[in-house]
């Protein structure tokens, strides 16, 4: 179980919490690891903590002349892995001692190719906000129900890169990660190829708390909430979706053929989706595909949403003046 792995930390304007997330990788049980950072050219205090680790032989550390952006940085580590284990790490979070430990016994006695898990989310000063990162997002039934199936990353992403232990075999399809699209990211990406080509699983024990404050480039905000016309929330769903399918049309060649010809016709049904602004009868049977094995409420609120906003935006209106007097929003 020995085996070596490379933990990628993509840092930028880390130094309020970078020296606690990197002493808590390095005193993990599991000790056989190298750790690889790529600084993103910050412009704060960050690279003078991490000379203080330069003479460390379990780490690797590059300096960015220019700044990449997270995707491209973390596109630069993965290029960088050499062992055949890798997992990913953020800036300002704090690794539990047994989490390398127990992610490589899963992958080890499962036979897997990628292991992700829970998160407890905390605050600044790690005082738990929620317990569980899945429970909080409702990610809980999609994990249990579409674990062995590439529809667990497909429509929207259930993994946190931190959680993250993975294969590197896999990378030659990984790379280079789309950059076109905010809304797909690595660790979408990521979770959703190994799920196309491999056999993944899930550690429901939270081994991260996952740090939540005003720098997080991402966190565990719902976007959606800060909006108060139907229009925008709908604009929202259809430009995450657009950019996802946008991501996955300019990368064919990683999709069986199948999906080749979905994910084309899932694009277009989002790009006309953009030009009904109350309602749509066309193409039901692509939102159909895409959300059937979606919960009843969440199915039928998407559809309500992007297929008819003329009547679902008189009920958001009357729902959210509710909220908003019973101080909810």
């Amino acid at each position: 179980m020995n085996d070596k792995v490379d933990i990628l930390v993509a840092t930028y304007n880390g130094e309020k919490y970078l020296k606690e997330q990197l002493d808590s990788i390095l005193n993990q049980t599991y000790n056989n690891i190298r750790i690889i950072i790529s600084d993103d050219n910050s412009t704060d205090g960050t690279r003078d903590i991490l000379k203080q680790y330069e003479t460390n032989d379990r780490i690797t550390i590059f300096y960015q002349k220019n700044n990449l952006g997270y995707v491209k940085n973390f596109e630069f580590l993965l290029s960088k892995v050499e062992s055949e284990l890798y997992m990913l790490s953020d800036q300002d979070d704090i690794w539990l001692p047994e989490k390398i430990e127990k992610s490589v016994e899963k992958l080890k006695k499962e036979n897997l190719d990628l292991v992700f898990g829970d998160l407890e989310v905390v605050d600044e000063n790690l005082n738990t906000i929620y317990p569980s990162f899945t429970d909080y997002m409702k990610i809980s039934r999609k994990i249990k129900n579409e674990l062995g199936s590439y529809k667990l990353q497909y429509l929207y992403n259930c993994m946190t890169g931190c959680t993250i232990l993975s294969k590197k075999r896999f990378l030659d399809k990984i790379l280079p990660l789309p950059n076109n699209s905010k809304y797909m990211v690595h660790d979408y990406w990521i979770g959703l190829i190994v799920s196309l080509y491999g056999k993944i699983g899930f550690l429901k024990t939270p081994y991260i708390k996952y740090r939540q404050h005003g720098n997080n480039q991402i966190g565990t905000g719902k976007e959606s909430y800060k909006y108060t016309k139907l229009s925008d929330v709908r604009n929202l769903f259809i430009d995450v979706k657009l950019g996802i399918f946008e991501a996955y049309v300019q990368n064919e060649n990683v999709f069986p053929d199948n999906l080749k010809t979905f994910n084309s016709k899932a694009f277009n049904y989002y790009n006309m989706l953009k030009n009904k602004h109350y309602f749509n009868f066309r193409n039901w049977n692509i939102f159909y595909t895409l959300y059937k094995t979606e919960p009843f409420l969440y199915f039928v609120e998407n559809f309500m949403v992007l297929n008819m906003p003329f009547f679902t935006s008189i009920v958001f209106n009357i729902r959210y003046k509710i909220l908003k007097l019973f101080g909810k929003r």
